[in-house]
């Protein structure tokens, strides 16, 4: 026989035998009295359940809140577009899950290093987004219309990013982010950089010696033996799209994502030049 693990006993019978005591010792009045006292100090305990919770929720609203305001509205806007999108790409097979949710908190916790009130601020935006009936076509719009190139190349870099999170990247998923790209009027050879980086990474993983050579060319959106003119004009182009200084007003977390661009764009160029 299989031993199973006996439950401890509840207070049911403590409590029986204390209420047989009250009465024993004080009659019906003093049973009254101490049943009244247990219902009332049931009822306060819930009432001050029900005020720390309200209380807790409203303190991480006003956070929020004032974490909100106390940015630019080029950077709220852009926040609350990137997140509209994530999640329109979340939806690319019909449904939401878990851990495509995960995801996207892994995504802003992780590589955009939120704290936790600008976390609670964007599972807020996730909420709203799920329940959008907004189309992914005027998101687009707006976000062309609002923001300048490079901004919508930081744009592109995110999806892209976010969609390599994962171990497989279907064909459906990057033809998504290729009709981001083409709706935004990103060029082809932005695009084919920016997904060549990540293709190239998820392919080959850790790299040898000539695999370094192949992802420094992806990240310069090159082919493998590029002339030194090319690889120089490569380099001038990204260089000024990425410069972190031309979305400095998206916010500090945008800025970085630039500049860790820019890092691996010094990187390729300077490792090709020597070759």
């Amino acid at each position: 026989m299989q031993y199973q693990r006996q439950q401890q006993p509840g207070c049911g019978g403590c409590l029986l035998i204390a209420l047989l005591i009250v009465f024993i010792s004080g009659g019906a009045p003093a049973l009254i009295q101490f049943l009244g006292t247990i219902i009332y100090t049931g009822l306060a305990g819930i009432l001050l359940f029900i005020a720390l919770f309200f209380g807790f929720s409203y303190w991480i609203q006003k956070k929020v809140a004032t974490y909100e305001q106390s940015q630019s509205e080029s950077h709220n806007r852009f926040v609350w577009l990137l997140v509209q999108i994530l999640i329109h790409t979340a939806k690319i097979d019909g449904q939401i899950t878990k851990n495509e949710i995960q995801t996207i908190h892994r995504f802003f916790q992780y590589n955009l290093r939120y704290s936790q009130t600008q976390m609670n601020w964007v599972k807020e935006l996730i909420k709203e987004a799920i329940n959008s009936t907004q189309s992914l076509d005027a998101l687009l719009q707006e976000f062309k219309s609002t923001f300048a190139y490079e901004p919508r190349i930081i744009l592109l870099e995110l999806v892209y990013q976010i969609l390599y999170t994962k171990s497989t990247v279907s064909e459906e998923e990057l033809k998504f982010a290729r009709y981001i790209a083409a709706y935004l009027d990103i060029s082809d050879y932005d695009q084919r950089t920016v997904e060549g980086k990540y293709r190239y990474k998820q392919q080959y993983g850790a790299a040898t010696a000539q695999d370094t050579a192949g992802q420094h060319y992806a990240t310069l959106g090159l082919k493998e033996g590029a002339s030194p003119e090319e690889i120089k004009k490569a380099y001038r182009t990204l260089s000024m799209q990425y410069h972190p200084d031309k979305v400095a007003h998206l916010g500090d977390e945008f800025r970085a994502v630039a500049e860790e661009k820019m890092k691996e764009i010094n990187a390729a160029y300077d490792f090709l030049k020597k070759r």
